[in-house]
This record gives structure tokens, sequence and C-alpha cells, in this order.
């Protein structure tokens, strides 16, 4: 399935994608059917609104915990110099961060140093802890689209990242999440990520060193994970501070991120 939190009459609601419609059902979100657990869609539709009148909120707007994996794929841990590691580098995002797959980016005030991370995004399906690397697998409700927008300055005024990473409406989610009967729970993707049309970024999430499960079962082993949290799997090579010269985002900039099969996300770079 492809479901979506769509914003509409004031309010939100699931939406799942079939052909080209939406088809909006009885909770409020993405997340609200996951933590219900993900009960049977088929017959409860409320509404129907075309795709291309969708106005797309954070595929899941309010998770509990948004955990991102910091150098995990070869190519992006080569071009910043640094060794491939022995556990993943975790740090984390809040709720206040995420925009939907078309809202504009709201640009990290006070810095000069605005950069893009293409991600595949994991979403949590179920409740987990110190989970089995089966138990972790079939814990993963499927996967979206990312960017985490980075103020590279604010990031390397400490050893700590996070004062980096979590500007509020920075970090795009969606617009879709596809169940992960349809991807698998290791997949294989093709990612990439263009500034201005010019391609930046172009991987693919068979890179990445610490693969979905493994991620799941190693954060669940420090914290509960629970169903309608996402983790951010980490950026391939191409970003704008890996460059000779270093490349960042400025007022007017449109980045699009996409995964194949997933969805894309376009959004455009605004001062306040």
């Amino acid at each position: 399935m492809k479901l979506a939190t769509v914003r509409t009459a004031g309010r939100t609601a699931l939406a799942q994608l079939i052909d080209d419609s939406l088809h909006l059902y009885p909770f409020t979100d993405v997340g609200a059917w996951l933590k219900a657990g993900s009960p049977d869609l088929s017959g409860t539709s409320v509404e129907v609104i075309d795709e291309a009148e969708a106005n797309f909120a954070p595929v899941v707007p309010m998770p509990g915990k948004i955990v991102c994996v910091g150098l995990n794929y070869r190519e992006h841990i080569e071009e910043m110099g640094r060794e491939l590691p022995q556990r993943p580098t975790l740090f984390a995002k809040f709720a206040d961060s995420l925009i939907g797959a078309f809202d504009p980016i709201i640009l990290p005030l006070g810095s000069e140093a605005v950069d893009w991370e293409a991600e595949l995004a994991i979403v949590v399906g179920r409740d987990v802890t110190r989970g089995t690397a089966e138990e972790a697998a079939s814990a993963i409700a499927g996967f979206t689209v990312s960017n985490d927008i980075s103020a590279r300055d604010f990031q390397r005024f400490t050893p700590q990242w996070l004062q980096g990473k979590t500007f509020d409406s920075t970090t795009p989610l969606g617009p879709y999440l596809v169940t992960v009967d349809e991807t698998g729970v290791d997949p294989d993707l093709a990612l990439s990520c263009t500034v201005d049309g010019v391609v930046k970024q172009s991987s693919g999430t068979g890179d990445l060193v610490f693969k979905p499960v493994d991620l799941v079962q190693y954060i669940s082993s420090i914290t509960t994970l629970r169903a309608g949290d996402v983790i951010l799997t980490g950026t391939p090579g191409g970003v704008g501070d890996g460059r000779s010269p270093k490349e960042f985002l400025t007022a007017g900039s449109v980045v699009q991120t996409s995964l194949v099969s997933i969805g894309s996300c376009q959004n455009t770079c605004v001062s306040l």
C-alpha cells in the first residue's frame, strides 16, 4: 500500500493511494493508524480526492521519536574523510522539524551553511524493545522519503550534532509510506537529490553500511521503538559540505528528493 497523511477541511486524515485517487479514512494520520494496530482499511473510506489536489502533511506528523543515523553510506563516509563506523552514529530530531513533501523549507536563521541530505526513512509499525533480527524486521511498517536538511555551521558548534539538525520546518517527510509487503525489509532503491534541477546526489540504498533491520535492532536495544516512530537512515555522497568549493542552499533554492518506487519531495527554501 501507499499511505499518506493529507490536510483537508482544517484537519488531517489518513489516505491510501488507489490508482490516481486518494481514499481518506477515519484516522487522523498514518501514525494514528499504526498505533491502532494497522487495521484493515477495506470498506472504510469516507472521502475520495484526486492525488493532484492533495495537500500532503508529513506522512507521520507527530512521531514519538525521530532517530537519525549519521555516516551510513560508504561514499559519504569517504567524502567526509571518516573511517567506516563499528556501530551506527545516532542523533535525534524533534517533530517540529518535519514538513510535508511539498511544503517550504524554512532556512535556519543565522546559518550560512544549510545543506541537503537525501535519505530513506523507516517508519516503525509496532513496538519493539531489544528486538531480535526477526522481531526488528517484523517491526518495520515500511519506508518513506526524507531530507535531513542540516545547518553545518550550527552542527559544528559542539561535538554533538543536534543543534544543526532539528531547526523547525526543515525536514520533508513523505509524501507516501510504502508498506513493507511491497518493498521488503532491505530495499535497494535509487536515491537522488537535485537542487534547482541539478543532480547533487545519486546513489542506492544498497550502499547502506547498517541496513534497516540492523538499525531497528540496534536502536531498540537502547530505547523502545513504538508504532509511528521514524528512523532516518543516513545520506549518500554528494552533500554540499563535501564539495570543493562547498555549496549550500539559499532562499529560492528548490530541493527535490526522490526514491524510486517510494516517491518524491519537492521543497522550496524560504527565509523568515
